[in-house]
């Protein structure tokens, strides 16, 4: 008897180290930073969503051309240290007759560089001074996790402040985010901001870590029922990186929100899919537009629709300013 109660704990504790197994390795792909491995080199990370969704796959000179004009320009090195102790860094651009400042709040696992390299010469030649912000985790700045916005929306809060102090002509402030990096910002809403922060612009951004993970899980690797994986994923979340998945979701912040939001998304986005901000612009509270481009995939709006895209940011900053 005692034998058999030996074995069957044995195999309990066997299925239970296996059940969390696969978890850990979800939370090791998604959360933990890698920033100093050569994700490249693994067969994990060359999924054809991953490539097909980047704008290097069919824009690849415009992409490299403005990564190249963001490293020719003299921006000064700024740093701040997060709510919980990071050390944060961030490249300030200033124009020369500025007219606002644009918070530049890139994507997962991005740059600043990287994620707004076609656009960046372009907000600065309309008078733009520009904060490339480096995600936690990202970059130069300290890190060992990402929290899909649900720390990040308090870093974008801290930057903001940071411009504000800086700020002693009461410019208007613009947050500006990308993919994840619209997520933080559309979250960032919702929390105490400057007067002078005067509208978001959110492109292709998530409405909740829990919805991304679901969807990808569905669409990239064929799961159509996650929830214990999630479970597992959420327990590794609040033990090791200090936060609950239900903190990174952009609802409560875009119901709260007052200040006006320029939305974009791609059409055929397999990344983030468009459903997203097509729920973020519903329960936003705030004027509001959204702008989809029909041919455009993941952060690719800019790249397929220049004219339309540029315009209505102009149009939002003569509107708002």
């Amino acid at each position: 008897m005692k034998n058999k109660v030996i074995k069957i704990s044995g195999i309990a504790a066997s299925a239970a180290v296996v059940f969390m197994a696969f978890g850990w390795s979800f939370f090791e792909m998604t959360v933990r930073c890698k920033k100093n491995r050569k994700l490249v080199k693994k067969k994990w990370f060359r999924l054809s969503h991953t490539k097909i969704n980047h704008p290097v796959d069919k824009f690849e000179k415009e992409y490299e051309d403005g990564k190249a004009w963001c490293r020719e320009q003299n921006m000064q090195d700024c740093y701040i240290r997060s709510k919980d102790g990071l050390v944060l860094h961030a490249y300030y651009l200033p124009a020369e007759h500025a007219k606002r400042f644009v918070l530049l709040s890139h994507g997962y696992k991005g740059s600043g560089f990287g994620d707004f390299a076609y656009i960046a010469g372009f907000l600065h030649e309309n008078n733009c001074n520009l904060l490339f912000i480096d995600q936690r985790c990202c970059g130069e700045s300290e890190g060992q996790f990402i929290t899909f916005g649900a720390k990040e929306q308090y870093d974008v809060q801290s930057w903001t402040y940071y411009i504000a102090d800086r700020n002693k002509d009461k410019l208007p402030i613009y947050l500006y985010g990308e993919s994840m990096g619209a997520s933080a910002v559309l979250m960032a809403s919702g929390q105490t901001l400057p007067w002078e922060v005067r509208g978001l612009i959110a492109d292709c951004g998530f409405r909740s870590m829990k919805s991304q993970l679901q969807d990808m899980a569905a669409n990239w690797f064929h799961l159509n029922w996650v929830e214990l994986l999630l479970f597992r994923v959420d327990l590794f979340c609040r033990f090791f990186a200090r936060f609950r998945m239900k903190d990174a979701d952009t609802t409560n912040a875009m119901k709260k929100n007052r200040r006006p939001v320029l939305f974009f998304h791609g059409m055929k986005d397999t990344y983030v899919v468009p459903e997203n901000s097509q729920y973020n612009y519903s329960v936003c509270q705030a004027p509001k537009e959204l702008v989809m481009i029909p041919e455009a995939r993941h952060l690719c709006s800019a790249y397929e629709a220049p004219g339309l895209y540029r315009e209505k940011i102009l149009e939002f900053f003569a509107k708002y300013d």
